[in-house]
């Protein structure tokens, strides 16, 4: 059997994001054709993104460690540890972070989300400008280049 991609850790993107947290490019649309983007965030407790919805790509998010509530549409659920969401597109969705730390895997399908993590989020390889942040503008800016909608703060 062959392997069409195979990246080590040390081979992967990584890139600073929201609230303290780290974005790992693991698969992207170079690598998969455009099929999917597949990702991992490293977070601490109270990362939030804003509520926000997908309009090209369906989202499966499952919670390798740690616990978190998820949003969806009208809807809140907790996570725990194993846990795993669907969201298809189209649908506002947010999470909020409730352990200490989470370990979060990323799939979305086609592939194009890592560019809004690109785009608004720093590349730890590079060194930090001073007083880097991301900021309202930078994100929205971002997702608005990606598809994404935000339409509300975090919760």
């Amino acid at each position: 059997m062959s392997i069409p991609y195979l990246a080590q850790p040390e081979q992967q993107q990584k890139l600073e994001w929201l609230g303290g947290s780290t974005f790992s490019v693991l698969l992207d649309a170079a690598a998969t054709d455009g099929q999917l983007t597949v990702g991992r965030f490293d977070a601490p407790k109270g990362e939030a993104p804003p509520f926000h919805l997908h309009t090209r790509e369906d989202e499966v998010f499952m919670l390798i460690k740690g616990t978190a509530l998820v949003w969806a549409g009208d809807q809140e659920h907790e996570l725990s540890e194993g846990g795993i969401v669907y969201l298809p597109r189209n649908i506002p969705h947010g999470y909020r972070i409730t352990s200490e730390r989470a370990d979060l895997l990323l799939i979305a399908t086609p592939a194009g989300l890592e560019g809004m993590f690109r785009q608004g989020g720093r590349d730890l390889s590079t060194p930090r400008p001073e007083g880097f942040e991301i900021s309202k503008e930078v994100l929205a800016a971002a997702a608005d280049a990606y598809g994404q909608i935000i339409v509300g703060p975090p919760r």
